[in-house]
């Protein structure tokens, strides 16, 4: 690949910017976009507004380019050649599958380009593809609809049930959905039929159902649960010990669940984990549901896979603090639905960006580099690098074989210096200490106090 002298400097200078460029080039092709939403829409179709317009636009906002979805369309109108209202009316009535097709779509390419590079995390379980199953539900939004002006409570833009692959560290699979009250273990039944053999699923006890759990093992597949504690089931053995681990006790004993409607039975592991500090919602015990056989993973284990569900939080921490995966002011759930899953195919370019320093530099860019600060550098570089480089220096990145993309991150990734993205590791945190209200004095002088401070502190002549 030829690169002119300023492309270069870019690539000393910011190659993460270069690679997340490049990857959304290769995944976001505009050709297979459109063709995306030619297949898979349904109510919606292309007159002169592009699918692949919205993606960029979108993309813009959530990557922090520009502070909202109008700036973003306002930068790019006269290419655009529409008018705002006949842009957000699109907008606004995107599809949730077809926003969902897209995330999983750029998921599968981007899977492929985490194999080649090498830069997968070692398996949690061998033999088993691990996936980690969580809900979230977007931010209120402001009171801009018609309907929404009368009304003091915060409005729902919607939810969604999100698959994160710790290995690949990808977001595999989303399944919105607008209405905002609806219970995230309703949407279980759209997972249901993406559960393949030897899967290792891993979730909260809101999704510990009956049919569910009776599904994932139908599908010979394993899942690690926390027990709900609405869940009926009928003890086969005593509880007894299974060994100590970090933070507690562990007991196991084997139970028998019923199926609600065929009155099937699935005999499954029960692991008791007796806690030595109660958990923030007070909790001394927990109980984890398991079908994985005893010989491939004992209690410890089990229960150690269970804490790695937190990783899924890391990832919504990641999408709200340095994507803006949530925006305020689309008040229409398909816009906002859409918006958050654009927001998911920019965090998982970055998980690639990661698995591409990971291959390169060793695990010791997992352990040391912030995602925060590498979306950072993109965000300060991202618009002056498009204005300084034409759109023809990223076309060969479009065209571009899983192995020839491969190897253009890795040389890429040679290029970084990761002390700037280094983490800040912190202290264990102190304990808040109690504060006092001051009579008529609902403000205070920040400088005064400083002052008063230094004061006291001043030795005495």
């Amino acid at each position: 690949m030829l690169l002119g002298a300023a492309f270069e400097r870019f690539v000393q200078n910011s190659p993460v910017a270069v690679m997340v460029r490049g990857l959304l080039e290769n995944v976001l092709d505009p050709t297979t976009v459109n063709a995306l939403f030619d297949q898979h829409a349904q109510k919606q179709y292309t007159r002169e507004l592009l699918f692949s317009d919205l993606v960029d636009v979108m993309g813009e906002v959530v990557a922090g380019s520009y502070p909202s979805v109008n700036a973003s369309f306002r930068a790019r109108q006269k290419r655009l050649r529409v008018s705002r209202s006949a842009f957000y009316q699109k907008l606004n009535g995107i599809e949730p599958h077809v926003a969902a097709t897209l995330t999983r779509a750029t998921a599968a390419k981007l899977t492929a380009a985490v194999a080649e590079l090498g830069g997968a995390l070692p398996d949690l379980l061998p033999g088993y593809r691990v996936k980690i199953l969580d809900g979230n539900c977007l931010a209120k939004t402001e009171h801009r609809l018609k309907v929404l002006r009368l009304l003091a409570a915060g409005p729902l833009p919607g939810k969604a049930l999100v698959v994160l692959d710790p290995a690949l560290q990808l977001v595999v699979d989303v399944f919105p959905c607008a209405d905002g009250h609806t219970q995230e273990r309703a949407l279980l039944e759209q997972v249901l039929p993406t559960v393949a053999a030897q899967d290792l699923w891993i979730e909260d006890r809101n999704f510990c159902t009956l049919k569910f759990l009776f599904g994932v093992a139908a599908r010979q597949a394993c899942f690690v649960v926390r027990q709900h504690q609405n869940l009926p089931w009928q003890a086969v053995s005593e509880l007894q010990f299974a060994g100590a681990c970090a933070g507690g006790e562990l007991w196991e004993q084997q139970v028998r669940l019923v199926h609600p409607e065929t009155n099937a039975e699935l005999l499954v592991r029960r692991v008791e984990l007796r806690l030595h500090t109660p958990t923030r919602d007070g909790d001394t015990v927990i109980h984890l549901l398991s079908n994985l056989p005893p010989r491939v993973a004992s209690a410890r284990l089990v229960a150690q896979l269970y804490r790695e569900r937190w990783t899924i939080e890391g990832a919504f921490q990641v999408l709200e603090n340095a994507l803006a995966s949530e925006q305020p002011t689309l008040g229409y759930p398909q816009a906002g639905l859409f918006a958050f899953c654009v927001a998911l195919v920019a965090y998982n370019v970055l998980a690639v960006v990661r698995a591409s320093l990971r291959s390169v530099h060793g695990q010791v860019a997992e352990a040391e580099v912030s995602t925060y600060y590498l979306a950072g550098e993109v965000k300060g570089v991202y618009q002056g690098m498009m204005i300084a480089l034409p759109e023809t220096d990223w076309e060969p990145f479009r065209t571009m074989s899983v192995a020839q993309l491969a190897a253009t991150l890795k040389a890429l990734a040679r290029h970084a210096d990761l002390s700037r993205y280094a983490r800040n590791r912190r202290g264990p945190k102190k304990p808040r200490p109690a504060r006092h209200h001051c009579k008529n004095q609902p403000h205070v002088s920040t400088a005064r106090l400083i002052a008063n401070r230094r004061k006291k502190k001043k030795p005495s002549p």
